[in-house]
């Protein structure tokens, strides 16, 4: 069964307030499907969020390194003083990405990200 990214990035944005962007990226860094929230102010753009997505597949190919001794990742969460990042791995190629206002419930949006992956698998 295939995964419909842009269908779960929508119900990721309409899950809670602070939620500012939800969407997939796959491993050559491109955005697959997704998007920022409307009515919410860019704190990064263009070349920066190109930064971001490859920031976060490097994070989650150096954590693939230690699966044998620790497991695999099963998410990453980044608190920044104007936003938090989260990313959760698909599979070997895609990665679940989402950024939130500060203090967001975190473990709830992950939580319904993967109950919604593994429901669709």
């Amino acid at each position: 069964m295939t995964i419909n990214y842009e269908e779960l990035s929508k119900k990721v944005l309409d899950l809670d307030p602070k939620i500012r962007f939800a969407g997939v990226a796959n491993s050559k860094g491109e955005m697959i499907a997704g998007g920022q929230k409307d009515n919410v102010e860019k704190i990064l753009d263009g070349e920066n969020v190109k930064m971001s997505i490859h920031y976060a597949l490097q994070k989650r190919d150096l954590y693939t390194n230690l699966a044998y001794k620790i497991g695999s990742e099963l998410s990453s969460i980044t608190e920044y003083e104007k936003v938090t990042m989260i990313s959760i791995p698909v599979n070997s190629n895609d990665l679940f990405m989402i950024s939130t206002e500060p203090r967001a419930d975190y473990l709830k949006i992950i939580d319904f990200i993967r109950s919604s992956l593994n429901s669709q698998n």
